[in-house]
């Protein structure tokens, strides 16, 4: 199997255990009260969506030949937009439409560690 292939494999499987995560974690924070399960799903969402639009402007960038060194700022300009993204997601929710900031941060936090952690379990396994 080429590294390419792997590669979009291992982002997809990565992705679909963060979502999996964050809507188990809002329909816990569901049980306490609605508005704790919808403060969880926007934490949640503001880790996992701009991931997921990270991955598929890597994916459509992936076939084309870069010119040396437009890699690295390609990826850097990724992850600013990453964090942008990511901060006004968290502004959206708890500024306009009210979230709880406790399920908010844990869900956010919870779908940043299994972006770390779930990789190396991942390769681990295969």
């Amino acid at each position: 199997m080429s590294v390419s292939l792997y590669s979009v494999k291992l982002a997809r499987a990565v992705l679909i255990i963060q979502l999996v995560t964050f809507v188990i974690i809002g329909a816990l924070f569901t049980l306490k009260e609605v508005t704790w399960g919808a403060s969880a799903i926007a934490g949640g969402v503001a880790a996992w969506l701009p991931n997921v639009l990270f991955m598929f402007l890597a994916w459509r960038l992936q076939d084309q030949t870069p010119a040396k060194g437009r890699v690295a700022w390609s990826f850097a300009l990724g992850e600013v937009f990453k964090v942008f993204t990511t901060v006004i997601f968290l502004a959206v929710a708890l500024g306009v439409f009210r979230a709880v900031f406790w399920p908010l941060a844990i869900t956010w936090l919870s779908v940043l560690v299994v972006q770390i952690v779930a990789p190396a379990v991942i390769n681990n396994k295969g």
